[in-house]
């Protein structure tokens, strides 16, 4: 067996109304005065309204950050940090999908000023220790609340990711009736990143290893059984726990073993275009996973009972089929599925695949190597 290291999240809590419970998690961690960060939709909700009560009948004192917005950029960061240290929090609580969740992991990494956001770009620059950390998802996708990473817009078209061991929180609290409401494009664009993150964690080309394998595995078939009728049927709580758990476990797997060239042509859909990050994967999904069949194939027939089923796929049929139930997935589920869908011009391919080739962080763990001339035929697949 090759060596390997598995970290995650130190505590989880996997219930329906888990949430109610946040003021004992929160003493638990040694909070008196936990500030909550989240986003202006989930504020404008009601759904963090009993939350607070819940906090503050228990004798906390709670501040709220309500600003974070999709793919949070450094002035939002700045504008967090400011607020949790004006209220003097001794905890985060990360509430909301992964852009409030990776907000909430670099306020508690920085809110000591030991250390400026600058300093701690890419991998393992973080020093020292954190503030007692949360997180409670509402989203069934990212798998934030389990990974180490938070992604930051850096510019008008970029992103920078801080990787380290500090932003592995000490409490995820998965409590799916904060998922009924979700909107059912939302369901779905977040449940595909979900899907996306399990399939480039098992053919991540370094760290893959036997646990994040059965993670992902195991992610794959609790998301593929359900995302259908969570989508079409969103208050059903069977679905949306399986969901929520699902995208946990694929979190689990990629935070481990990481991911690779879809996630890499995704990031400049999202920057350029403002296109949702998991609309993005879903849109290069099948045509990055038809470029890797000849050094995934394998892989990819071995994932394939656990996501189709019915009759017995061997070989190169078992991993076309996949691809193929994939693509159609995401235009049944209501996705676009095509780049030109989204307003995006062909003549826009090669900007998108020379911005791609800077994500080289990614692009290194694909199972195969992608090249500039390889990312345009890929974009062009896609449009």
């Amino acid at each position: 067996m090759t060596a390997f290291t598995f970290a995650t999240t130190r505590s989880l809590i996997c219930e329906p109304g888990a949430s109610e419970r946040l003021a004992q998690i929160a003493r638990d961690l040694g909070m008196q005065r936990p500030c909550i960060i989240t986003d202006s939709g989930i504020a404008r909700s009601g759904m963090l309204e009993p939350v607070v009560r819940n906090l503050t009948q228990a004798g906390l004192s709670v501040s709220v950050f309500s600003e974070v917005v999709a793919d949070p950029p450094e002035h939002v960061i700045e504008q967090a940090l400011a607020a949790a240290r004006a209220a003097g929090c001794d905890g985060v609580i990360g509430f909301g999908g992964g852009s409030a969740m990776d907000t909430a992991k670099l306020v508690a990494l920085l809110v000591s000023g030991q250390q400026t956001l600058a300093d701690v770009y890419g991998v393992g620059n973080a020093k020292g220790s954190r503030l007692p950390l949360i997180q409670v998802p509402t989203t069934a996708g990212t798998g934030s609340e389990v990974t180490p990473i938070a992604i930051v817009t850096t510019g008008e078209t970029t992103k920078m990711g801080v990787v380290a061991p500090q932003l592995l929180p000490d409490v995820a609290v998965l409590d799916a009736t904060l998922t009924v409401g979700l909107p059912a494009a939302v369901t779905a664009a977040t449940g595909v990143d979900a899907m996306v993150h399990a399939i480039e964690a098992y053919t991540s080309k370094h760290r893959k290893n036997p646990y994040s394998d059965m993670l992902a595995r195991e992610a794959l078939r609790l998301l593929s059984a359900n995302i259908e009728t969570a989508v079409n049927q969103g208050s059903d709580l069977t679905a949306r726990s399986n969901m929520l758990l699902g995208a946990m476990l694929a979190g689990q797997a990629f935070a481990n073993a990481p991911v690779a060239a879809v996630h890499a042509l995704a990031y400049p859909l999202g920057g350029i275009y403002h296109i949702p990050h998991g609309l993005s994967n879903a849109l290069v999904l099948p045509h990055v996973m038809r470029f890797n069949l000849p050094k995934a194939e394998k892989a990819y027939a071995e994932l394939a009972p656990h996501i189709l089923r019915g009759g017995t796929l061997v070989g190169s049929n078992a991993a076309t089929t996949l691809i193929n139930w994939l693509a159609n997935l995401c235009g049944e589920l209501g996705l676009q599925t095509r780049l030109r869908e989204m307003n995006i011009p062909q003549d826009a391919i090669p900007r998108l695949a020379a911005d791609a080739m800077l994500q080289q962080r990614l692009l290194v763990n694909n199972p195969r190597e992608v090249t500039e001339a390889d990312a345009i035929a890929i974009y062009q697949a896609a449009w």
